[in-house]
């Protein structure tokens, strides 16, 4: 299926990127406008893009359907000053009600039943329920044009972080299984970042990983082991050599059952393999594939 961009109705590309480019976390917006009167709206386009200085980034863009612009957008301008609060499991229902189009001065702190926190340095409310709240100051905003669908790229430095201690893990540092966010997927769907949905991926080794391409033939080509297995074994400093105080019992009985079939020795050796990366041990991994190559 190919699909050119400018042979397509806005609103059905906009559900093609926000299908295929997910998860997006979500930025809950908390502005004011220049009369003092608070609003609050989720926006998925959000990111942070840097540290120092901090810089978070999220655009409210022009409705696809009429081409007009969103309070947030209009109180940002006003008074250069917002809260982006985060968006955990147990308020993602409020969240999707503040996102109605209530009419200008309409508090939907209110509306959706959330507490709003006066902040330290910005002037916009804080959410109460929100784990992690950001006062920041509006650096720039960046308009990508003037059509329906246009994004509006509101460029912001925290000035001020309120971080919920119950979310912390014994290390000081924020647990994602306690935090238990929520990201925006295509149409209604949204995913819960918690449970078995977050799982670990080791970063590459600072010495360099041998790569995919210098595994082994039988390990490359292997019709058991994933894309994903490769990258592991593939992410090691260098091939590992066979371990003699390897003792593994299950190593030892697929090698003694399938000895007169190698093929199918070295299937299940891969199959074995397999099971052992996908718990994270990615040495034990590499002795039952170097005892096929054996």
């Amino acid at each position: 299926m190919l699909i050119d961009p400018s042979q397509i109705k806005t609103s059905e590309l906009h559900a093609y990127l926000l299908g295929a480019i997910a998860p997006r976390p979500i930025c809950f917006a908390s502005t004011m406008d220049k009369d003092g009167r608070p609003n609050l709206s989720p926006f998925s386009f959000f990111n942070v893009f840097g540290s120092n200085p901090p810089t978070l980034i999220f655009s409210p863009s022009r409705r696809v359907r009429d081409n007009t612009t969103k309070h947030t957008l209009e109180n940002v301008y006003a008074t250069k000053e917002v809260v982006i609060n985060v968006v955990s499991y147990a308020m993602v229902q409020q969240t999707s009600l503040a996102s109605c189009e209530y009419p200008q001065g309409v508090n939907e702190f209110e509306k959706a039943g959330f507490t709003a926190l006066p902040s330290e340095k910005v002037k916009p409310f804080r959410v109460k329920e929100s784990p992690v709240q950001m006062e920041c100051i509006v650096k720039q905003v960046i308009e990508t044009g003037q059509q329906g669908g246009a994004g509006n790229l509101v460029i912001c430095e925290p000035v001020m972080l309120h971080i919920n201690e119950n979310i912390l893990n014994e290390h000081g540092k924020i647990d994602p299984h306690k935090i238990d966010l929520v990201a925006r997927m295509g149409g209604d769907f949204y995913c819960r970042a918690s449970g078995s949905a977050v799982f670990e991926v080791a970063k590459p080794n600072t010495k360099l990983g041998i790569g995919v391409d210098a595994l082994p033939l039988s390990i490359r080509n292997s019709h058991i082991l994933t894309g994903n297995n490769l990258g592991q074994l593939g992410n090691v400093n260098e091939v590992p050599f066979i371990n003699a105080a390897f003792n593994d019992d299950h190593l030892k009985n697929i090698i003694q059952y399938y000895s007169v079939t190698p093929e199918e020795m070295e299937k299940e050796l891969h199959y074995y393999a397999k099971k052992l990366l996908e718990q994270g041990q990615v040495e034990a991994a590499w002795q039952v594939l170097l005892a096929a190559e054996s």
